[in-house]
């Protein structure tokens, strides 16, 4: 299994994905980050820098924290910004050996509506990111793994919150006869589903949401359907 980069790893790649393709089946081989912490500098991670003034926190709550910082812009002048503070997640691509996609149907609250997603969940204070994909993959679908492989790590709004998503691969899943149990709050779905379908779902926006269609187009650009 491998571990998720961190932003403190000093040889940690970031930010840009490049398909490479093999040039006898070009077929893509594996994606790659190809700016890192040492090539891109600390100043050009500064630039345009927001400095805080003061900062206060308007809301605590289990999943999110809400502040509001007022800020010192780059001419001078002086602005607020409203910000969500929220402890990460990890997202899980799994796929069974029949070559289909297993994902959850759920209610999201905040859309109004239920919506076909992949396995998800919040990060837990000291929990590793592939700890938790492998608790959520569990505790969502039923499924143990073989193999955990990362993905990709993005930040999901980050004009407004600092919520960065691990995305990770199972692969060689299988059944668990004691699989853990959901949240007590928790009413989910599994399904499992073509690439076909979940390309349906997306046009029909059953499946809604910037993570799971990110599973899909990785899943076509792997060109394992």
């Amino acid at each position: 299994m491998t571990n998720v980069p961190t932003e403190n790893d000093d040889k940690a790649h970031f930010l840009v994905l490049k398909p490479i393709y093999s040039p006898d089946t070009s077929i893509m081989l594996k994606c790659m980050c190809i700016k890192d912490r040492n090539r891109t500098g600390e100043s050009e991670l500064k630039k345009f820098e927001e400095k805080t003034i003061t900062s206060t926190t308007l809301y605590e709550g289990r999943i999110i924290n809400l502040q509001i910082d007022e800020v010192e812009l780059p001419n001078g002048k002086t602005s607020k910004r409203e910000l969500i503070r929220h402890p990460g997640a990890v997202a899980v691509i799994a796929v069974t050996n029949e070559n289909k996609i297993v994902m959850v149907e759920q209610y999201r609250k905040a859309l109004e509506r239920s919506i076909i997603e992949i396995p998800a969940g919040k990060l837990e204070p000291g929990e590793a990111p592939e700890k938790t994909a492998e608790r959520e993959l569990e505790e969502e679908t039923g499924y143990g793994c073989k193999t955990l492989e990362h993905v990709i790590s993005f930040y999901t709004s980050p004009g407004f919150a600092d919520e960065i998503v691990h995305v990770y691969m199972a692969k060689e899943l299988f059944p668990l006869e004691d699989a853990k149990s959901l949240d007590e709050d928790e009413f989910v779905e599994r399904l499992e589903v073509s690439i076909e379908e979940a390309l349906e779902f997306i046009k029909e926006k059953r499946i809604f949401d910037a993570k799971t269609v990110f599973a899909i187009q990785h899943l076509q650009l792997m060109r394992g359907f």
